[in-house]
């Protein structure tokens, strides 16, 4: 089945997305055959298996893996559908209670399979290896291989469960209440009463006055709500600085490297590198945009702000799609076929509503059924290369879907990597079809701009959050408190360029990302810069196949780490000087922009 979404005004028909792939309705009878099914497979896998591990074949362990996998998929299946349906409105309480009685019955599923996992990491490397000698066990061995990482800070079976069945009251919790606080939010701006996503996109507009009136209420309403997201905030914080102290991880970070299959020296590198040049990244360019606005200082709201001569052209979606595919194609045709389905069979949700989940996101499902992107669609040429971004990762995990549930999903870091890419070739493909020097000029500006986000503010946010979580080991932090770290890590980051009015200060609780996935961040600057650098070796021409390599190189999935991924494109993301490489492409587009 497919179906258009609503027309909004001028910006053409936008896509909601169809569920029924995954189940027709929450009540339908599809998904209660498939949770009853997955409770009797798990706790038969339990039996079947619990404490015998040991004494396993390498064949009937491989076969242990491969129901493992099974079971985990219709369980994921199950759940994707329940996170999906909750996102298009996390307001509506029945869809909220819905979500929370899926979290509780796959938690409760899941229970039974838990032991799987712990008891592999129990069995010794020689145990092991001996096993992973049958083909059928070897077909598994990269994902043996990253459950493995953990076993220096894996507990006992009793305190594991024990952690497991209580995830839905703790962070699941404290995630839910945040989300649905951020989607009952309501802003005050031209006498109407709008969502966080829509403040968010007055923000941007080109008129200053527009752009002021929308910062100043996104940050009262945010301030009159920051006691409960500094509680959500300090809560969650503790609960990891508990899970990190039992579990024995250095610091605040490592399990976050640790999943993302990346070395602390190495986000350690990346970090410093990013630091090392804000005077020659955001300080540099927002004091030329100053300089373009005839002002000394900008205000914050500015930062986003269009060009003084911007025209602020809206594009249909039509025009996106056809942009975003277009410059997919170029690259690879195979690439735009996969992408071309996405708009073909309404895998897309991209009006903005009331209560949808605000931002944008690609969701994997499982490799039996297929990606879902959630957009909030506006027209602006961010917009597009948000759509360009998500596509990329939609299209990754269609092409890792090949590895099976439990070896497609990829780390943070190389998940990254596709959607910049796809936004890279989007803008690339903008930039060379434009013949006014004013408007490659103001979308130069703009690239800048999308990368200064990606690299310098999301480091910047990491170091927000390292910050938080070393202070919140010493106690509670009040939301003054809170504001004050995200006041002097702005103040650094962007430069003295900007003026920062107070209600800025409140800016840090609507970043969804320190809720859900503590030190997520980083991985936007890891893969800006990582393919900052693949792109300048794609431009060489010096490796051939390239666009082969690459679709390769996604469909991989999470069954090679960055080192073996880049060795065909001669990149070793381990060295201090790749870091560099991938900055100089932003410093150089600021050079351009200054020799304009």
């Amino acid at each position: 089945m497919t179906h258009a979404g609503p027309t909004n005004g001028d910006l053409g028909t936008l896509p909601e997305w169809d569920l029924s792939d995954l189940y027709p309705a929450p009540d339908s009878p599809e998904l209660e055959a498939d949770l009853t099914a997955a409770w009797d497979a798990a706790k038969a896998f339990e039996e079947a298996y619990a404490g015998k591990l040991v004494a396993l074949s390498g064949q009937a362990f491989g076969g242990a893996i491969a129901e493992y996998e099974r079971i985990s998929e219709v369980i994921y299946r199950a759940m994707s559908y329940a996170q999906l349906l909750y996102s298009g409105d996390v307001s509506d309480p029945e869809r909220g209670r819905f979500y929370q009685g899926m979290q509780e019955r796959v938690t409760a599923i899941s229970t039974h399979t838990l032991f799987f996992t712990l008891e592999i990491n129990r069995l010794d490397d020689a145990v092991l290896a001996d096993k992973l000698t049958a083909p059928a066990a070897a077909h598994y061995q990269s994902w043996l291989r990253d459950i493995r990482v953990f076993r220096p800070h894996q507990l006992s079976d009793e305190l594991e469960k024990m952690l497991h069945e209580r995830q839905v009251v703790g962070a699941a919790a404290w995630n839910r209440l945040f989300d649905e606080s951020m989607a009952r939010l309501r802003f005050p701006l031209d006498g109407k009463e709008v969502t966080s996503a829509e403040v968010l996109n007055q923000m941007s507009d080109k008129d200053g006055v527009k752009r002021k009136a929308a910062a100043k209420s996104l940050g009262k309403v945010l301030g009159d709500n920051a006691p409960l997201f500094a509680l959500i905030t300090n809560t969650l914080a503790k609960e990891k600085e508990i899970d990190d102290k039992w579990r024995h991880y250095p610091r605040p970070t490592s399990y976050r490297n640790l999943s993302n299959q990346v070395e602390d020296h190495v986000v350690d590198a990346l970090v410093e590198a990013v630091k090392g040049c804000f005077p020659l990244l955001s300080h540099r360019y927002y004091a030329m945009k100053a300089k373009w606005f005839g002002v000394e200082k900008l205000d914050y709201w500015d930062r986003n702000a269009p060009l003084p001569d911007d025209d602020d052209r809206k594009f249909t979606w039509e025009r996106a799609r056809d942009t975003v595919l277009g410059a997919y194609g170029a690259f690879s045709p195979d690439m735009a076929v996969v992408g071309k389905r996405f708009f073909d069979s309404n895998w897309i949700d991209a009006p903005v509503r009331p209560g949808k989940s605000p931002g944008a996101f690609a969701h994997p499902t499982v490799p039996s059924a297929h990606p879902y992107l959630l957009v909030n669609y506006l027209g602006k040429a961010r917009d597009v290369m948000t759509l360009a971004h998500e596509l990329g990762h939609g299209v990754h995990q269609v092409l890792a879907g090949g590895q099976g549930a439990l070896m497609s999903d990829t780390p943070l870091t190389l998940a990254e990597t596709a959607s910049v890419f796809g936004e890279m070739l989007t803008f690339r493909a903008m930039l060379d079809a434009e013949t006014s020097p004013k408007s490659r000029r103001i979308m130069l500006a703009s690239k800048v701009e999308d990368m200064l986000n990606t690299v310098v503010r999301q480091v910047a946010f990491y170091e927000f959050e390292r910050q938080l979580h070393d202070e919140r080991r010493r106690g509670e932090l009040s939301p003054d408190r809170i504001g004050e770290i995200w006041m002097g890590i702005q103040r650094d980051s962007l430069g003295p360029c900007f003026n920062f009015h107070d209600e800025y200060r409140h800016f840090w609780a609507y970043i969804p990302h320190f809720v859900h996935s503590p030190f997520y961040v980083y991985a936007y600057a890891f893969g800006d810069c990582l393919v900052n650098s693949l792109y300048a070796v794609y431009a060489s021409g010096k490796v051939t196949d390239f666009p082969v390599k690459y679709l390769d190189m996604l469909r991989a999935g999470g069954t090679l780490r960055h080192r073996d991924l880049l060795a065909p494109f001669g990149l070793d993301a381990g060295k201090p000087e790749f870091w560099r490489r991938g900055l100089d492409v932003v410093i150089g587009f600021i050079d351009e922009l200054e020799a304009m």
